[in-house]
């Protein structure tokens, strides 16, 4: 075989592959424009879709946690105001059994005063009544004796 007869295969293959060749460049163009070009603009919307998405996430996950640490600060006030409140109660029920002790101390001591000057009249009566009787056996005894 020589070239001249294997360019003339060549060019027939060329000819031949032309058509081909020219479907292949439109199929190409086609694509491009009815599907490449489509599915990239639904490939960027759908990508800016997700981005908006995962930043309205991004968002409310930042809107709860500071909801939860506002919710935390409220009970640990809470906590705080109910702690003030137990000791104040607690200072208030101390101070009125403390007064209530001191009371009941001074009624005792008065009654105890009370007493006591109850038992010293009663010592006193007691004596001037002895004195009395002291007086009239000791007359009677010397009326026995001398008389």
């Amino acid at each position: 075989m020589s070239i001249d007869q294997i360019l003339a295969k060549v060019g027939a293959l060329i000819l031949e592959s032309l058509p081909t060749l020219f479907l292949v460049v439109i199929l190409h163009f086609y694509l491009k424009a009815m599907l490449f070009k489509p599915l990239a603009k639904v490939l960027a919307e759908r990508d800016t879709l997700t981005k908006g998405a995962r930043e309205t996430a991004e968002a409310s996950i930042r809107r709860a946690e500071e909801k939860a640490a506002e919710f935390e600060k409220s009970i640990r006030d809470a906590r705080n105001d109910l702690y003030k409140e137990q000791e104040t109660t607690r200072k208030q029920w101390l101070s009125e059994q403390t007064a209530s002790i001191e009371q009941a101390r001074a009624s005792a001591e008065a009654n105890v005063t009370a007493a006591r000057e109850e038992i010293q009249k009663s010592v006193a009566q007691a004596r001037q009544d002895l004195s009395a009787q002291v007086d009239q056996l000791a007359n009677v005894i010397a009326g026995r004796i001398l008389g």
